[in-house]
C-alpha cells in the first residue's frame, strides 16, 4: 500500500503499531526507570549494565562489548562505567590477555545493587508490561519482542 497523503500515513496500520510500541516502551522505561532511581539509586540504564556485566561472572566484560550491548558509544559507555565505578558497582581492571582492554566486573555492592534492583524491577515488569496482557498472549509476546531485539542488533553496525 503506497502511502499518498499526511492523513493516510497517520493512519496507517504499520506505522500505527510501531508509533505504539515505540510509546509503550517509552511510557515503560519513565514509570519503570523512575522506580529504579526512587528506590535503588541507579538508573535504568546502569540497571541494565549491571545485568549484562553479571551474566558474564567473574570473567568481566569489555567496554566495547557493553557499548555495542546498549547501543553507545564507546565513550558514553566509559563515562557510563566511571559513573558506576565512583558509586562502587563496578571495578575496572586490565585484561589479563591483552593489556589494551579493560573489563568491567560487578563489585559486591554491585551484586547487591542488582539483586534488590531485580526485584523492584520484576514486581513492576509483572504490574505494568504483563498484567495488562491477556495470560496466554505473554509468552508469545516476550517472544517477539526478543526476536525483534536480536534482528535489530544485528543490523546494527559493529563497533571497530
Amino acid at each position: 500500500m503506497e502511502i499518498t497523503s499526511a492523513q493516510q500515513a497517520g493512519y496507517d496500520p504499520r506505522v500505527l503499531a510501531f508509533g505504539r510500541l515505540q510509546g509503550a516502551a517509552n511510557r515503560l522505561e519513565y514509570l519503570l526507570g523512575r522506580a529504579l532511581e526512587r528506590e535503588c539509586g541507579i538508573t535504568h540504564l546502569m540497571y541494565e549494565v549491571l545485568l549484562i556485566v553479571g551474566r558474564t561472572g567473574r570473567d568481566g566484560l569489555t567496554m566495547r562489548s557493553i557499548a555495542q550491548e546498549q547501543v553507545l558509544t564507546t565513550g558514553g559507555a566509559t563515562r557510563l562505567v566511571d559513573r558506576m565505578s565512583a558509586l562502587g558497582l563496578v571495578t575496572r581492571t586490565v585484561s589479563p590477555d591483552d593489556g589494551r582492554v579493560q573489563l568491567v566486573r560487578l563489585t559486591e555492592l554491585g551484586e547487591e545493587t542488582t539483586v534488590r534492583a531485580s526485584r523492584v524491577h520484576v514486581e513492576n515488569i509483572e504490574q505494568f508490561f504483563f498484567k495488562p496482557l491477556p495470560p496466554e498472549h505473554r509468552e508469545r509476546f516476550a517472544e517477539d519482542l526478543r526476536i525483534l531485539s536480536h534482528f535489530a542488533r544485528d543490523a546494527l553496525p559493529r563497533l571497530r
